[in-house]
C-alpha cells in the first residue's frame, strides 16, 4: 500500500495484535465453520445487504457528504460488497483487517461518526439475520447458533472500524490544535528589526513553549533587534508559564534581541509578585503604544509631523 493517512492508520490498528482481537470475540473453529456455511446467502444477496446499510445512512444529513460525491459513494459500495464476501470467507488476518481499515478511513473522510456507523451496521446485520432465519426456518437452534457466530465477526469488524474512526478524529483534532497554536501567537514585523507578539487567551505551558519556539525563529528570520510582547489579552498566568516567559526573554537576549513586555494587568502583576517571579531583567511598559514607542527609541527612530500633522517615523 502507498503512503497515506489510511496506510498509517492501518499500521496503528494492525500493531494492536490481530490474534488478541480474535480472542476478545472468542472466535472458535466451530464458529468459522458455521460462518462459511452462510456463504451462499450472504454472497447471493450481497447487494441487498449493502443496500440496507446505505439506505439507513441516506436518512441522515450527517452522511450527506457521502451521497453528494458519486465517486466516493461508488467506492464505498464496492468496498462494502468486498467486505460482505470476505466476512464469510473464514480468513480474518491482516488482509481482512486492512480491508476494514479502508472502509473506516472512507467513512471518516465523509464525516460519518461512530454512532451513525453503528446504526447502519446494525441494519446490515439485521438484513443478513433475516436471511439466516429463513434458511434455518425449521431449526431455530441452528439459526441462533449461525447468527451468533456471524455476530462475532460483526463485533470484530466494529472494533476495527470504530478504532479507525476514533484514530482519524483524534488525528484531525491534533492537526487543528497545531494549526490553532501556530495562528494564535504570530510574530508580526511592524518595522525594520522590530517585531510585535500579541498574546490573547489562555496561556498554558504547551502554548508558552510554542510561543518561545515561534518567536526565536522569527527573531532569526527577521534579524530582529527589539520585540514588543503584548499580553493585554492574557487574564492569568501560573508560575510555570511565568517562568517560561522569563526564559523566552532571556533566550531572545542571548540572540541579541531586547524584549519589551506590555499590557501587564494588575491581576497578572500581583500574581507574578505573589509567585516570586524575578522580573528584574524584564523591560516592561504599561501599554502597547508605549511599548512600540520605547522600541522605536531603542532602534533610533524619531517622530516628526507632516503637513497634515500626521506623525512620521524616520531613523536618526
Amino acid at each position: 500500500m502507498a503512503n497515506s493517512p489510511a496506510n498509517s492508520t492501518v499500521q496503528e490498528v494492525i500493531d494492536y495484535d490481530i490474534d488478541r482481537r480474535r480472542r476478545f470475540i472468542d472466535l472458535k473453529s466451530e464458529d468459522i465453520e458455521r460462518i462459511r456455511a452462510l456463504k451462499d446467502i450472504v454472497v447471493r444477496d450481497a447487494d441487498e445487504h449493502a443496500a440496507a446499510f446505505f439506505n439507513y445512512l441516506s436518512q441522515f444529513e450527517e452522511a450527506g457528504s457521502l451521497f453528494r460525491n458519486s465517486t466516493t459513494l461508488q467506492e464505498a459500495k464496492r468496498l462494502k460488497h468486498d467486505h460482505l464476501l470476505a466476512m464469510v470467507g473464514g480468513e480474518y488476518g491482516q488482509d481482512y483487517v486492512e480491508q476494514r481499515v479502508k472502509l473506516g478511513w472512507l467513512y471518516s473522510g465523509v464525516g460519518i461518526d461512530v454512532r451513525l456507523f453503528l446504526g447502519a451496521f446494525h441494519r446490515l446485520m439485521q438484513s443478513i439475520g433475516d436471511k439466516i432465519a429463513a434458511k434455518f426456518a425449521k431449526d431455530s437452534h441452528a439459526s441462533t447458533q449461525h447468527f451468533a457466530s456471524l455476530n462475532k465477526i460483526g463485533f470484530f469488524d466494529i472494533g476495527i472500524i470504530v478504532d479507525v474512526l476514533i484514530a482519524e478524529r483524534e488525528r484531525t483534532i491534533r492537526a487543528q490544535q497545531k494549526a490553532i497554536l501556530e495562528l494564535s501567537t504570530p510574530a508580526l514585523q511592524i518595522r525594520d528589526r522590530l517585531l510585535m507578539l500579541p498574546i490573547i487567551g489562555v496561556l498554558d505551558s504547551v502554548r508558552a513553549k510554542q510561543l518561545t519556539d515561534g518567536l526565536l525563529h522569527s527573531i532569526r528570520a527577521n534579524r530582529a533587534k527589539v520585540v514588543v510582547m503584548d499580553i493585554t489579552g492574557v487574564a492569568a498566568v501560573d508560575s510555570r508559564v511565568a517562568n517560561h516567559l522569563i526564559q523566552t526573554v532571556t533566550a531572545a537576549r542571548l540572540m541579541g534581541t531586547m524584549v519589551i513586555v506590555t499590557g501587564l494587568s494588575a491581576e497578572v502583576a500581583q500574581s507574578l509578585v505573589a509567585l516570586g517571579v524575578d522580573l528584574a531583567k524584564v523591560n516592561t511598559v504599561g501599554d502597547l503604544q508605549g511599548g512600540i514607542e520605547e522600541a522605536e527609541r531603542l532602534l533610533g527612530y524619531k517622530v516628526s509631523a507632516t503637513a497634515e500633522n500626521a506623525p512620521q517615523r524616520f531613523r536618526a
